[in-house]
Protein backbone atom coordinates (compact mmCIF):
# COMPACT_ATOMS: atom_id res chain seq x y z
CA UNK A 1 0.00 0.00 0.00
CA UNK A 2 2.90 2.33 0.73
CA UNK A 3 4.19 1.91 -2.85
CA UNK A 4 0.75 2.82 -4.22
CA UNK A 5 0.53 6.00 -2.18
CA UNK A 6 4.14 6.88 -2.93
CA UNK A 7 3.33 6.70 -6.63
CA UNK A 8 0.39 9.05 -6.12
CA UNK A 9 2.18 11.40 -3.71
CA UNK A 10 3.58 13.76 -6.35
CA UNK A 11 1.47 16.33 -8.26
CA UNK A 12 3.26 15.54 -11.52
CA UNK A 13 2.59 11.82 -11.17
CA UNK A 14 -1.05 12.57 -10.35
CA UNK A 15 -1.27 14.62 -13.55
CA UNK A 16 0.26 11.76 -15.53
CA UNK A 17 -2.21 9.27 -14.06
CA UNK A 18 -5.11 11.59 -14.82
CA UNK A 19 -3.91 12.07 -18.41
CA UNK A 20 -3.51 8.33 -18.89
CA UNK A 21 -7.10 7.89 -17.74
CA UNK A 22 -8.04 9.35 -21.13
CA UNK A 23 -5.90 6.79 -22.98
CA UNK A 24 -2.37 5.89 -23.96
CA UNK A 25 0.29 8.56 -24.23
CA UNK A 26 3.90 8.81 -25.28
CA UNK A 27 6.55 10.67 -23.30
CA UNK A 28 6.45 13.46 -25.90
CA UNK A 29 2.69 13.84 -25.32
CA UNK A 30 3.23 14.08 -21.57
CA UNK A 31 6.11 16.54 -21.85
CA UNK A 32 3.92 18.83 -23.96
CA UNK A 33 1.06 18.59 -21.45
CA UNK A 34 3.22 19.12 -18.38
CA UNK A 35 5.77 21.53 -19.83
CA UNK A 36 8.61 19.49 -18.39
CA UNK A 37 11.82 18.00 -19.72
CA UNK A 38 11.70 14.51 -21.18
CA UNK A 39 14.08 13.22 -18.52
CA UNK A 40 11.84 14.50 -15.73
CA UNK A 41 8.71 12.94 -17.21
CA UNK A 42 10.58 9.68 -17.83
CA UNK A 43 11.69 9.59 -14.19
CA UNK A 44 8.09 10.03 -13.02
CA UNK A 45 6.93 7.31 -15.41
CA UNK A 46 9.64 5.00 -14.04
CA UNK A 47 8.31 5.59 -10.53
CA UNK A 48 4.75 4.87 -11.67
CA UNK A 49 5.94 1.68 -13.38
CA UNK A 50 7.83 0.62 -10.25
CA UNK A 51 4.62 1.13 -8.26
CA UNK A 52 2.74 -1.00 -10.82
CA UNK A 53 0.41 1.88 -11.70
CA UNK A 54 1.54 2.29 -15.32
CA UNK A 55 2.52 -0.14 -18.06
CA UNK A 56 4.47 0.51 -21.24
CA UNK A 57 3.82 -0.88 -24.70
CA UNK A 58 6.56 -0.58 -27.32
CA UNK A 59 5.58 0.23 -30.88
CA UNK A 60 8.51 0.65 -33.22
CA UNK A 61 10.88 3.14 -31.62
CA UNK A 62 8.17 4.63 -29.42
CA UNK A 63 6.80 3.61 -26.05
CA UNK A 64 3.13 4.06 -25.23
CA UNK A 65 2.13 4.33 -21.57
CA UNK A 66 -1.24 3.44 -20.07
CA UNK A 67 -2.76 2.76 -16.67
CA UNK A 68 -2.01 -0.73 -15.42
CA UNK A 69 -5.12 -0.75 -13.25
CA UNK A 70 -7.95 1.68 -14.03
CA UNK A 71 -9.20 1.07 -10.48
CA UNK A 72 -6.68 3.70 -9.37
CA UNK A 73 -9.22 6.26 -10.63
CA UNK A 74 -11.60 5.08 -7.91
CA UNK A 75 -8.88 5.79 -5.34
CA UNK A 76 -8.48 9.33 -6.73
CA UNK A 77 -12.25 9.88 -6.73
CA UNK A 78 -12.39 8.74 -3.09
CA UNK A 79 -9.51 11.09 -2.26
CA UNK A 80 -11.42 14.01 -3.78
CA UNK A 81 -14.46 13.16 -1.62
CA UNK A 82 -12.34 12.84 1.51
CA UNK A 83 -10.59 16.13 0.82
CA UNK A 84 -13.94 17.84 0.30
CA UNK A 85 -15.44 16.57 3.57
CA UNK A 86 -12.34 17.54 5.53
CA UNK A 87 -12.46 21.07 4.16
CA UNK A 88 -9.36 20.57 2.05
CA UNK A 89 -11.20 20.10 -1.22
CA UNK A 90 -9.20 20.27 -4.38
CA UNK A 91 -9.59 19.24 -7.96
CA UNK A 92 -7.19 16.43 -8.84
CA UNK A 93 -7.60 16.95 -12.58
CA UNK A 94 -4.47 17.98 -14.48
CA UNK A 95 -3.59 21.62 -15.00
CA UNK A 96 -5.13 23.03 -18.14
CA UNK A 97 -8.65 22.06 -17.13
CA UNK A 98 -9.01 19.16 -19.56
CA UNK A 99 -11.70 16.77 -18.53
CA UNK A 100 -10.66 13.16 -18.14
CA UNK A 101 -12.89 10.21 -17.39
CA UNK A 102 -13.36 9.48 -13.71
CA UNK A 103 -14.10 6.07 -12.31
CA UNK A 104 -16.89 4.48 -14.28
CA UNK A 105 -16.05 6.45 -17.42
CA UNK A 106 -17.79 9.65 -16.36
CA UNK A 107 -16.05 12.95 -16.90
CA UNK A 108 -14.93 14.37 -13.57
Amino acid sequence: MAALFHGLSDPTRLSIVQRLAAGEARVVDLTALLGMAQSTVSAHLACLRDCDLVVARPEGRQMFYSLAHPEVLEVLASAEVLLAVTGNGMDLRPAGGSDVPAAGGEVA
